[in-house]
């Protein structure tokens, strides 16, 4: 079994036949655009964004299996609140704030690759980054906002 590995960082969601994925898979034999599809459809959540892909190629059977890495955590959270980059001063210039949804999406987005065993404590995790970013969650200081969610201030949203 002849297996190719092709790791590239690609336009989530909008891959073409083109670079950098088509030239390496031309000389492989395999249906590109099947591929490319599938490259796509695992993508389209991070649509907009760069993510990283691991593409393991059978070159005889034309078998394929796809790994998709995630942005990082900052990126997602930048996304979300349309921000170009977090504050230079994070302790006293606030730049955006972070919904109590939003916290959420990322976190399933990044699901796993967070050490939090639920929902709740991932959830706790990104409002930990937006500390150093100078972001808000819903309204507060990220410590806040986690002491208020240990304190059963958001059970609602994980019930």
């Amino acid at each position: 079994m002849a297996t190719e590995t092709i790791e590239a960082l690609v336009d989530a969601g909008e891959v073409s036949a083109g670079p950098p994925l088509g030239p390496e898979l031309g000389p492989l034999g395999v249906n590109i655009m099947e591929i490319i599809e599938a490259v796509n459809e695992k993508t389209e959540k991070f649509k907009g964004m760069k993510v990283p892909i691991k593409l393991e190629v059978d070159t005889e059977s034309g078998e394929y299996d796809i790994s998709v890495g995630t942005p990082p955590t900052s990126a997602l959270i930048k996304e979300k609140v349309g921000v170009e980059k977090g504050s230079g001063m994070p302790h006293s210039n606030i730049v955006a704030d972070l919904s109590v949804e939003e916290a959420i999406e990322v976190a399933g987005m990044k699901e796993d690759d967070l050490l939090g065993k639920t929902l709740k404590e991932k959830v706790k995790e990104i409002a930990g980054t937006c500390v150093s970013m100078g972001i808000t969650v819903d309204g507060k200081d990220p410590r806040k906002f986690q002491k208020d969610m240990d304190k059963g201030e958001y059970e609602s949203y994980f019930d």
